[in-house]
């Protein structure tokens, strides 16, 4: 009697703990109210449901704890170069004028966020091409390999690539591969143990060593970044990780990059490398280098700002980035997603945008990868169409590209999806170039896509749709915030 009674009491004191903690949050009331019913009609599984599932990290001291030990190591090393590099922002007026706000905004985060000058890159739109310039500068690789993959395939895609780290790991090359190892919990670990057991320094993005304790609540935050470091030069970002899909089957878009804004790239790396636990055999200086030349690439000596988000970071800066794009766009603003649960600020300014004479188009896989994925994108269509959003469903394979291609100026190509999974809960990356000869080559890359798209009308969308397929998108639209 008296034992049910303390159990009572405890459940009591816990389920009023978890509720202030969502009181005090500072995220979306509608997504607060939900978890205080949740945990109010189910109490046990609801907390722990919430711990898992619900715990909103911005402005959080979790932030602090998680990142400690590779804030510290930043402050303590900080040398001229580095300063010179990540530091040193080019002034905002190398940004034409309607996109200097932009600049500014996107500039409020703590590494890998400032503008830099003397990049060039190579956008690449087919998985082949990349497979054949990464291979080719891995095995050029001379001092350092980092990788930070959000999939990394046991299949041929994947064991190609494996290979050529494991010999130059044999070589005396330092190789740091970053796992996301819930998103690859399929494959072994003899995998990754046959990586170390060749010189690899493998860390897991999800570890025990940032505290067992915290463990359970990190279960639903994944790394979906794809980022390789080669010698501190050459940089690689977007929307391809390492495995046979995207190497030989879907169609992506990609960059190689090399210029100062590498750096960016690295310190994002070392970041997310520290912060889970590796080790660096080198002070990090070592690690940066500075341009002194502009390679002979297809875009040349251009304007670009990497910028990282994170579900422990202070703002939701990628969101925000769109968001503002949407809102000050004049002409246009062509975007690709293969992934589409926006939150309502974002779907506001869609529709703002379109509603206001802007030429908005958006660009979905007319078949996703999954069933339900696919329903939920679908959630959204009537009342963008309604607005005057222009949709189109690309045929052929599987289109995974993250793109926006603005007024003729701004070009954005990362690793964000359009959802509340890479606006709040995972770790991401997107590249902004300030370039007109840039933006003309993405719409064209856009354009050429959408010849072999289908554009949705809002007739024939009433008119094809069946009430069970409406019924179970509204369904999935419940349950945007953990899709």
């Amino acid at each position: 009697m008296l034992g049910n009674i303390i159990l009572s009491v405890l459940l009591g004191l816990l389920v009023i703990g978890t509720a202030i903690i969502i009181i005090f949050d500072n995220g979306d009331s509608g997504t607060k109210l939900a978890w205080l019913l949740t945990i109010t009609i189910l109490p046990v599984v609801g907390i722990i449901l919430y711990l898992m599932l619900g715990i909103n990290y911005r402005n959080h001291i979790f932030f602090e704890r998680r990142h400690k030990a590779a804030l510290e190591k930043f402050r303590a090393e900080y040398d001229e170069k580095i300063k010179r590099l990540l530091d040193s922002p080019i002034p905002i007026d190398a940004v034409e004028k309607p996109f200097r706000p932009l600049a500014k905004l996107l500039s409020n985060v703590e590494l890998g966020n400032n503008l830099s000058n003397g990049n060039s890159f190579e956008i690449i739109t087919s998985g082949r091409r990349k497979q054949e310039l990464l291979m080719k500068d891995l095995r050029e690789a001379k001092e350092s390999i980092h990788l930070e993959y959000f999939r990394f395939g046991n299949d041929r895609g994947g064991r190609e690539v494996q290979q050529i780290l494991e010999q130059k790991a044999s070589e005396g090359i330092e190789v740091r591969f970053l796992n996301e190892n819930i998103a690859n919990m399929p494959i072994p670990s003899s995998y990754y143990n046959k990586m170390r057991k060749s010189g690899i320094e493998v860390e897991r993005f999800t570890s025990s060593k940032q505290g067992i304790f915290s463990l359970p609540m990190r279960l639903n935050y994944r790394n979906h970044r794809k980022i390789v470091v080669i010698d501190g030069r050459i940089g690689y970002t977007g929307g391809m990780n390492v495995n046979n899909h995207y190497f030989f089957q879907w169609r992506d878009t990609h960059l190689r990059i090399e210029g100062n804004a590498v750096a960016a790239l690295q310190a994002i790396f070392l970041d997310s490398w520290l912060t889970a636990g590796g080790t660096l055999k080198h002070p990090l200086t070592q690690y940066f280098k500075e341009s002194t030349t502009v390679p002979e690439m297809p875009f040349r000596d251009k304007l670009i700002q990497i910028v990282p988000d994170e579900s422990d970071a202070r703002w939701p800066m990628l969101q925000m980035g769109y968001e503002w794009l949407l809102q000050n766009a004049k002409d246009y603003i062509y975007m690709q997603t293969p992934y589409f649960v926006p939150p309502q600020s974002f779907l506001n300014c869609l529709k703002s945008a379109a509603l206001r004479g802007v030429d908005v188009r958006i660009m979905f896989p007319e078949k996703v990868d999954t069933i339900m994925m696919g329903a939920a994108n679908k959630a959204y269509y009537r009342e963008c169409l309604e607005a005057g959003v222009r949709i189109f469903e690309r045929g052929g394979e599987f289109i995974h590209s993250k793109t926006v291609v603005c007024d003729d100026y701004l070009s954005q190509i990362g690793t964000s999806n359009i959802d509340i999974r890479s606006f709040e809960l995972n770790h991401e990356v997107n590249c902004y170039i300030y370039d007109k000869q840039t933006a003309l080559a993405c719409k064209e890359i856009f354009f050429k896509d959408m010849e072999v798209s289908k554009e949705i009308n809002l007739d024939d969308w009433w008119r094809e749709r069946r009430w069970y397929q409406m019924l179970f998108s509204r369904v999935l639209r419940l349950f945007a915030g953990i899709l």
